[in-house]
């Protein structure tokens, strides 16, 4: 497995060693004794969640307030623009975001640590994308910050208006969200 940072240190991109053949491929999505000696991260997982979307949906940007949840994304169908947001008050790229295009093709994972709103927007036809979280989903803690609020101006590769949820639609400028500290 190979452990990129980003520019944002705790948010990682991982690319797993692929065996492929003839007959297909195999590679090891999640190995836990691996991701903790490669990325010195000990994360017990403890939901799994699976989200089918059309083109041009767009999640996010979502978190929870309460029971923050650290996650471990990758896309099995399909493309995605995946996108982690600091909403650390006290972390030195508070405010900053990176986004990463997750595929069925590349393979690749995302980790986004607690403390980071997540939101993804469908770039293929269609897309599922699978991901691990750290802590149980809590409706009493789940907060949506604005897509396109411009402070956090995060450079989305829209082609085309993107299909939001009512509760995305609803989201709060960055400037009043809640955040940690």
């Amino acid at each position: 497995m190979i452990i990129v940072h980003s520019k944002i240190p705790e948010v990682i991109q991982l690319e797993p060693q692929v065996f492929a053949d003839d007959r297909g491929f195999f590679f090891e999505a999640y190995n836990h004794q691996k991701f903790a000696q490669q990325t010195g991260i000990v994360a017990n997982f403890v939901q799994d969640n699976h989200s089918y979307s059309k083109q041009n949906v767009l999640r996010g940007l979502h978190y929870q307030i309460q029971q923050p949840q650290g996650k471990l994304i990758r896309c099995v169908v399909g493309t995605i623009f995946d996108v982690a947001v600091d909403i650390r008050k006290s972390s030195a790229t508070f405010g900053n975001w990176v986004g990463y295009e997750l595929s069925a093709e590349n393979k690749r994972l995302m980790w986004i640590p607690p403390g980071f709103a997540h939101g993804f927007l469908v770039l293929s036809e269609i897309a599922e994308v699978l991901y691990k979280t750290t802590d149980y989903y809590a409706p009493q803690g789940d907060r949506t910050i604005l897509w396109n609020d411009p402070d956090l101006a995060i450079d989305w590769p829209v082609n085309a208006p993107p299909i939001l949820s009512a509760k995305d639609q609803a989201g709060k400028p960055f400037k009043t969200a809640e955040i940690f500290d």
